[in-house]
């Protein structure tokens, strides 16, 4: 029954003209727009530094070598493993700085 009646309001074009002049929903899509936002250029920084960053060019490199033996293997993860850590390390303190500013 009461979805029933919520589908009726929001069908009624009346109510919803209503609603969407209201300050609150107004307030609501205003802060949705800014979180979408936000989001959007979060995500394009964080995909620019993944493009950018040596691991990734590291691991390229590294798969499209053929490995000789065992030992050329582990060395070579092992300086996947450095660079992956250093990145993690300097991208925290890069972090860190900006939530001090």
């Amino acid at each position: 029954m009461l979805a029933r009646l919520l589908a009726s309001l929001v069908n009624n074009l009346h109510v919803v003209e209503k609603l969407a002049e209201s300050r609150p929903i107004r307030r609501a899509a205003q802060i949705t727009a800014y979180a979408i936002t936000k989001a959007q250029i979060a995500g394009r920084d964080a995909s620019d530094r993944a493009l950018r960053s040596q691991t990734l060019r590291q691991v390229r490199d590294e798969a499209s070598r053929v490995p000789g033996d065992l030992g050329e293997i582990s060395g070579r993860l092992k300086r996947v493993r450095d660079t992956f850590v250093n990145e993690v390390k300097s991208g925290w303190k890069d972090g860190s700085r900006q939530v001090k500013k």
